[in-house]
């Protein structure tokens, strides 16, 4: 996106953190919500399993982040062996806001408050192209498995 003031404020910190980190990922605006993996599959014209779903849990009293493909859903039970926590649960809308100060449907896998402890689906690693939520549930950004990495510090897991 050439002006960069149309973007929602929380899509322009999460391109001022792109931007730190080194990484060229133009934020586009949606005309419609893109909340869901179909809905921003759709949207984009890839396919759902290419979208990096940012979903936030808490475990052991810890919000975490936990990128997924859009193909599938988290297993809870993979997840809490894979990032050894005794109790993971979906976190609630109030969480996931003050942990990332961004809403359900928009989060970005940065731009938050605070760095979240971060793990990325292994499954996400078989697509050349992905998209992640860019802060707003309105805009989204192409990202490589590496850049998502880099950006991230995510641990690689499965999840499924």
């Amino acid at each position: 996106m050439s002006d960069e003031t149309a973007l929602p404020e929380r899509s322009r910190v999460v391109q001022q953190h792109l931007a730190t980190a080194g990484v060229d990922a133009p934020i586009r605006v949606l005309p419609d919500s893109a909340r869901t993996a179909a809905e921003a599959a759709a949207a984009i014209g890839c396919d759902v399993a290419a979208i990096a779903n940012s979903l936030v849990f808490v475990a052991d009293g810890e919000p975490v982040l936990v990128m997924t493909s859009g193909g599938h859903r988290v297993k809870l039970d993979v997840l809490t062996a894979r990032i050894g926590a005794r109790d993971v649960a979906m976190a609630p809308a109030s969480v996931v806001r003050s942990a990332t100060g961004q809403a359900i449907g928009g989060v970005a896998p940065v731009g938050h408050p605070t760095p979240l402890r971060t793990f990325l689906d292994d499954a996400l690693e078989d697509h050349d192209e992905l998209w992640a939520a860019a802060g707003h549930p309105h805009t989204v950004m192409p990202l490589t498995f590496e850049q998502l990495r880099l950006i991230t510090r995510g641990t690689v897991i499965t999840v499924a």
